[in-house]
């Protein structure tokens, strides 16, 4: 009978997240501003110019936010990386020993944890105190371009749903069928996700719901009110 190697997610973890918040961001807040709009003045042509702007302004400012967010993330690696680096030079012994207690704190003896220290200091010294000491490598790399286009697009394509309703749906009957169609939407989306992450699908589900209602909710209260949408 053969065995099969388990599935692992840790290396989806940097686009999955971007791509799911831009995803769930998009429908989210393009349908919130619809239905604010549509409560407070239901023409057509206002909800349609809502739900434009709030694309177009969501989707570059997620890719902005994100590359701006990412890019910090991986100044703060390079640094310690630079730094690590420094130190190997200056103070080797001291570095090997650091490296060797990371080890032993795992449950290495001390023989073997030396051991294994210098085997991977001699390999790559740089390369085994990043990946052990500063939990930096090529899966959790910070990667701003990458994460930067993926809001953007996802964001696009959370927001077509809200912006494809404004135009068909009836204009009196707006904000049940933006409410309804989003909700099922952020279903599949939360279910998506936590397939992709190997999370529980019926959490994801809900959680994504429930805060999804709640946000929707409120938009639709402030805009009958006061006439206004804020978000």
């Amino acid at each position: 009978m053969k065995h099969q190697l388990e599935k692992h997610y840790v290396n989806r973890v940097g686009w999955l997240r971007a791509a799911v918040l831009g995803a769930n961001d998009g429908l989210l807040s393009t349908t919130s501003i619809v239905i604010g709009v549509a409560a407070a003045d239901p023409s057509r042509q206002s909800i349609i110019l809502a739900a434009l702007a709030g694309t177009i302004a969501g989707a570059m400012s997620m890719a902005a936010g994100e590359y701006v967010s990412v890019s910090s993330q991986s100044d703060t690696e390079k640094a310690d990386i630079e730094r690590e680096k420094k130190e190997l030079e200056e103070i080797p012994e001291i570095e090997l020993q650091e490296l060797a207690k990371i080890y032993e704190r795992r449950g290495v003896s001390k023989e073997t944890a030396m051991l294994v220290a210098k085997e991977l200091t001699d390999h790559n010294a740089l390369e085994a105190h990043a990946k052990d000491e500063l939990g930096i490598n090529e899966i959790t790399e910070a990667k701003p371009l990458q994460a930067s286009i993926a809001s953007f697009f996802s964001f696009l394509s959370g927001a077509a749903l809200p912006m494809i309703l404004a135009v068909f749906a009836p204009e009196s009957d707006m904000v049940y069928y933006q409410y309804g169609f989003s909700i099922i939407f952020l279903m599949i989306l939360g279910a998506v996700a936590a397939k992709t992450g190997g999370s529980k699908v019926g959490i994801a589900m809900v959680r994504i719901c429930f805060w999804g209602t709640v946000a929707m909710a409120i938009t639709a209260v402030v805009g009958h009110l006061f006439g206004v949408n804020i978000r």
